[in-house]
């Protein structure tokens, strides 16, 4: 079954327009079966790109995710990549920033993280967190060094939002593909997967008591992806906005996505030349001697 990911992908110059984009849509799905019948479909068809990716050595790929707490970000890295070699594959979790990354400008910790070519690189969270978390949190700008003088009318936003248009945009042009998705939860759903993380023994290190205290400030989070997402998606480096309140139904729209990213490289293993092939004939013919 071939999804149709462009009713979730933001177009350049388009508004995000979260509350108009659902966070839960009906099911890709028809039962349990059918959901993991179509993700091993997926991830099968992304372990065969991702090596011919590999060989060709030609472009990198990078996967950008962004989400509230328990949008399910782990899990969604976790199963759409599970069939992908850990040897073309380089994941990055990004926390708050060490003092020494604090020196620097807000790019910069992300940058040398960089997938190489021929590679998937995955961020969870990233560089955006420098329009989102910290737009939230102005008080943190202060171990930037940055004069709160700056935030009057929204400059520093602006001007960051610039920055990443431009260095994404230097990055497509140096043969990196850039796929950016937001998960998109509703607070309902947050607050369910909240208890549950409460009730289960097994779950209870996932839970800390900052997570309340961020939800207090759900509507700036969502103004400030809103206006983000829509400052920043573009054609060479689109936002996708993906239902997230069914766990399922978004891994099977992201790996789509992916998928499709990479069939559109037209990608192929390299040629073997005339030279090559003689070599390897020759050298067949010293194995076959020395049994």
């Amino acid at each position: 079954m071939k999804i149709d990911v462009e009713e979730f992908r933001v177009s350049e110059d388009q508004k995000a327009d979260l509350d108009k984009r659902p966070t839960r849509v009906n099911p890709i799905y028809n039962s349990k079966k059918a959901y993991k019948q179509l993700l091993d479909e997926h991830v099968s068809q992304l372990s065969s790109l991702q090596n011919v990716h590999y060989a060709s050595n030609k472009y990198a790929v990078l996967l950008i995710f962004q989400a509230m707490d328990a949008a399910g970000k782990d899990g969604t890295i976790r199963h759409v990549m599970s069939g992908v070699n850990p040897q073309g594959c380089q994941v990055y979790s990004f926390k708050q920033p060490s003092a020494g990354e604090l020196q620097h400008d807000f790019l910069w910790r992300t940058t040398k993280c960089l997938p190489e070519r021929g590679k998937i690189g995955i961020f969870n969270r990233s560089y955006y967190e420098e329009v989102l978390i910290v737009r939230v949190h102005p008080d943190l700008l202060g171990a930037e060094g940055i004069d709160t003088d700056e935030l009057r009318g929204d400059k520093l936003w602006k001007e960051r939002f610039k920055a990443i248009r431009h260095f994404e945009k230097h990055l497509y042009e140096s043969g990196t593909r850039v796929l950016k998705f937001y998960l998109h939860l509703s607070k309902e759903e947050q607050r369910r997967r909240f208890l549950e993380r409460i009730d289960d023994k097994e779950k209870n290190w996932k839970f800390s008591e900052a997570d309340i205290a961020e939800r207090e400030y759900w509507k700036d989070y969502m103004k400030a992806y809103e206006e983000c997402i829509s400052a920043t998606s573009t054609d060479k480096a689109p936002w996708y906005v993906i239902p997230a309140d069914d766990k399922e139904n978004a891994r099977l729209i992201v790996s789509q996505v992916v998928v499709d990213a990479l069939k559109s490289l037209g990608l192929k293993y390299p040629k073997t030349s005339g030279g090559r092939r003689e070599e390897l004939k020759n050298i067949r013919k010293k194995l076959e001697e020395r049994r």
